[in-house]
């Protein structure tokens, strides 16, 4: 019902910067868009959120090191993260939720999620 794509990823060294990309068909005005990732091994993380009243919310593991937006001409979410550390390897997911999210932060009350893209850092 809203397919979505990341875009992105990449191999980088540790304090570099990334800014991922999630485009949707949907309506993202109308729909929040967070961002997970999970590590080999490890549980889904997560890691950011804009919400449908464009609320931004963060994970406190990586205060300070991301902003998250929106371009609904464009019908795109993109997640921007400075200072990479080998800790945020990951494959980095986004997802789609209802205009209102109680608990942003939990993986099960998001409806729509897209295939992944590899954020490798080294040290």
């Amino acid at each position: 019902q809203v397919p979505l794509a990341e875009s992105g990823g990449a191999l980088v060294q540790t304090g570099d910067s990334l800014r991922l990309t999630c485009t949707t068909s949907g309506r993202t005005v109308e729909v929040s868009i967070g961002w997970f990732r999970q590590a080999p091994g490890k549980e889904r993380e997560f890691v950011a959120v804009i919400t449908g009243t464009s609320a931004t919310y963060y994970a406190k593991s990586m205060k300070g090191r991301l902003s998250i937006s929106r371009d609904n001409t464009k019908k795109a979410v993109y997640l921007q993260m400075n200072g990479l550390k080998p800790d945020d390897t990951a494959v980095y997911t986004c997802a789609s939720g209802p205009f209102y999210l109680r608990a942003y932060s939990r993986p099960e009350n998001y409806d729509y999620w897209g295939q992944g893209t590899q954020v490798t850092v080294s040290s």
